[in-house]
């Protein structure tokens, strides 16, 4: 009996020693397929090699890291299959996607899941506005900030200008225009016209149509609030049209894969926002951005995008809360999380606790002429940095959030 008995004990020790030494998985819901492909496979490597990289340190807890990823095609509903699925599968938490719309929906699943949500790329105001809740942190910045920024820059640069705004029409083209209008004083329709294209799913007709109208319009700025393949294809056009010459065209988010898809030749001399681009760790002197730069370019090929920088820094950012906390349990990292403030790839961030907002410095940014692009040795040069805005300089304070939650008819503080 005794034998028996150290045998049962045994068993049950190895058997808890596996449990402990099993990977902890991470759930990335990512666009892998649609408008906003290459952003997702960005997110994809940056994510791939933060996991490597703590799993090289010893892991989280004494346990190593795997990523499990699932297709979003950047569609709400299928995001929210996919959190399903991945909680399903045991993940510790979730992040990825590169709409605002999926994000959203997203992370209220990945909330009654009882899981923290990351959002990646997700720049609408709603994200962590009147749709944000606990289990909701954004990683990137806030339409509003980025618009901070870009009036700040357009403002000096292109004053009293008239300006004609091409959208996206869901939450992240609303609020982007929205608040681009507000800081550039474009409020005015009648003498700042606008049109809204079908997302997902607009063709080349409506990009057509509404570049006409553009066209016969007298603006002499040209907002596309578009993203991804969305905007090359409407630059296409425009540059068809001649617009690209006779206007300053205006892409609230660039990024390094929307540049790349479209070529530097097509793009030279836009316009728009970056949380962060290769060129930032130099700029603010980072030494962990240096060694991430490098560290991406001999792995992939390739300089790391914004995309990739985010899933990078949420991977780092979720481990480092869970070995702060002892725990992968979600409200205790909540509690990590919340007003935690750190540097990483660039200067000082921080987790905002009202709002799980990232304050961050944000940069508008130009494409630079084809020809200086190419003098690189990756021919991945394509921003020249034109302005700065500090961490927190572009956000909405406590009251302003709060009646804006009020507005919506939502809690006044985070559920």
């Amino acid at each position: 009996m005794k034998r028996l008995l150290a045998f049962l004990a045994l068993c049950t020790a190895a058997s808890a020693c596996v449990q402990a030494a099993d990977p902890i998985t991470l759930g990335l819901s990512y666009p892998r397929t649609g408008s906003y492909k290459e952003e997702g496979l960005a997110q994809m490597r940056g994510a791939l090699l933060a996991i490597d990289e703590i799993n090289a340190q010893g892991g989280v807890l004494g346990r190593s890291l795997r990523l499990s990823s699932l297709d979003d095609a950047s569609k709400p509903d299928k995001a929210v299959r996919n959190v399903d699925k991945l909680a399903k599968e045991g993940a510790a938490m979730l992040f990825g996607g590169a709409s605002s719309a999926v994000a959203i929906a997203a992370g209220k699943r990945a909330a009654q899941q009882g899981l923290l949500y990351f959002g990646t790329l997700t720049y609408s105001n709603d994200t962590t506005g009147k749709d944000g809740h606990r289990y909701m942190f954004r990683e990137c910045n806030n339409a509003w900030m980025s618009a901070k920024v870009l009036g700040q820059y357009l403002n000096k640069q292109l004053p009293d200008k008239r300006y004609f705004y091409v959208t996206a029409d869901y939450t992240w083209g609303h609020t982007t225009e929205s608040s681009l209008r507000q800081t550039t004083s474009t409020q005015d329709p009648a003498q700042h016209p606008g049109l809204k294209v079908p997302f997902p799913g607009a063709g080349l007709a409506d990009y057509q149509n509404a570049l006409t109208q553009a066209a016969a319009s007298n603006a002499e700025v040209l907002a596309l609030v578009l993203f991804g393949e969305d905007l090359v294809r409407a630059m296409r056009i425009a540059k068809d049209m001649g617009l690209t010459s006779r206007m300053q065209i205006v892409a609230p988010n660039l990024t390094q894969s929307i540049v790349e898809q479209a070529g530097p030749g097509l793009m030279e001399g836009v316009v728009g926002t970056e949380p962060w681009t290769w060129r930032v760790p130099e700029l603010e002197n980072s030494a962990p951005g240096k060694a991430f730069v490098k560290a991406y370019s001999e792995r992939y090929a390739m300089y790391p995008s914004s995309s990739a920088a985010s899933a990078y820094s949420i991977v780092q950012q979720w481990a480092d809360a869970a070995k702060r906390a002892g725990s992968l349990d979600s409200e205790a990292l909540i509690k990590a999380l919340e007003g935690h403030s750190y540097t990483l790839l660039k200067d000082r961030q921080q987790w905002r606790s009202f709002d799980h907002q990232n304050i961050q410095t944000v940069y508008a940014v130009k494409v630079k002429p084809r020809a200086e692009v190419l003098k690189d040795p990756l021919k991945q040069d394509y921003f020249e940095i034109v302005e700065r805005l500090d961490g927190g300089t572009g956000l909405p304070d406590l009251a302003t959030w709060q009646t804006e939650r009020r507005n919506a008819g939502q809690p006044l503080a985070l559920q």
